[in-house]
C-alpha cells in the first residue's frame, strides 16, 4: 500500500471567462500556483479556449431512450473523476453565470444525474464527498446585488443546491466585487490575495481529509490481514 504524497491531490479549475486576459484567468492562475506552491497538482479548463459547447443535447439527457455521454463530455469526466475538488472561476452578468458555467454543470457535473436520484438524496458517485470552491467576480458591489436579492439567489442555487444534489463534502465561495476596467493595481493584488489564501485553505482542507481517509485504509487493511 503506497502512501499519498500531496502531488497525488489534483484541483480541476474550471475557468468561464472570453477574455484570456480577464481578472478571471488572472485568478485561476493565482489559485493554480499557490495550488502548486502547496505541492499539490493543478489542471485549468479554459472552457471557452476549448471550445465546450454548452449545450445539453436531448441524448446527453438520462431519462432519453438512447442515452450516452458525447466524447468532449466523457473527456471532462476524466478530469472531474481524478480531481479531489473542483473550482469554479467565473463572472456574474445579469445576476447569473455565464451560459457557458450553466452548461458545464448540465452536461458534466450532472452527467448521468436523474430526478429520482435528486429526489431521493442518493449520494453521487463521482462527485460524493469532493470539495467543490466557486470563486466569482462582479463590477457591482456586493452590498448592490444583495439588496436585489440576487446574491442569496446565487448562494441558494450554486452553493447550497450544487452541495445537496452533488454530494459534495464541502462548498466555499470567493467573491469579488468591483472588478472593473481600469482596476487599482492596489486592489488588484488585494484580492488575488484572497485568491491565494482561499487556495491554501483548500489544500490543506484536502490534504487533512486525504490523511484521515489513508488512515482508515490501511486500519481496515492492517485488520483484514
Amino acid at each position: 500500500m503506497s502512501d499519498m504524497t500531496p502531488a497525488d491531490l489534483h484541483h480541476l479549475i474550471v475557468v468561464g471567462h472570453p477574455e484570456r486576459n480577464s481578472f478571471n484567468h488572472a485568478a485561476a492562475a493565482a489559485y493554480a500556483d499557490m495550488v502548486r506552491q502547496c505541492g499539490q497538482s493543478p489542471t485549468i479548463r479554459d472552457l471557452y479556449a476549448i471550445g465546450f459547447d454548452p449545450l445539453l443535447r436531448s441524448t446527453e439527457r438520462p431519462e432519453s431512450k438512447d442515452f450516452h455521454l458525447s466524447p468532449d463530455v466523457e473527456w471532462e469526466l476524466e478530469l472531474v473523476r481524478t480531481a479531489s475538488i473542483i473550482t469554479l472561476v467565473y463572472p456574474i452578468w445579469f445576476g447569473m453565470p455565464p451560459a457557458i458555467i450553466t452548461g458545464y454543470i448540465d452536461r458534466v457535473l450532472g452527467a448521468g444525474l436523474t430526478a429520482t436520484a435528486i429526489r431521493h438524496n442518493q449520494p453521487h458517485e463521482m462527485l460524493a464527498n469532493k470539495y467543490f470552491v466557486l470563486i466569482t467576480t462582479s463590477g457591482s458591489t456586493l452590498p448592490w446585488l444583495a439588496e436585489r436579492g440576487q446574491w442569496e439567489g446565487m448562494r441558494e442555487a450554486f452553493d447550497s443546491y450544487l452541495e445537496t444534489i452533488f454530494s459534495f463534502a464541502a462548498v466555499e465561495h470567493e467573491h469579488l466585487d468591483s472588478i472593473v476596467s481600469p482596476l487599482s493595481p492596489d486592489y488588484a493584488a488585494q484580492c488575488l490575495g484572497r485568491i491565494a489564501d482561499r487556495a491554501r485553505q483548500a489544500c490543506s482542507a484536502v490534504l487533512c481529509r486525504a490523511h484521515e481517509q489513508q488512515k482508515i485504509e490501511k486500519l481496515r487493511h492492517f485488520h483484514e490481514h
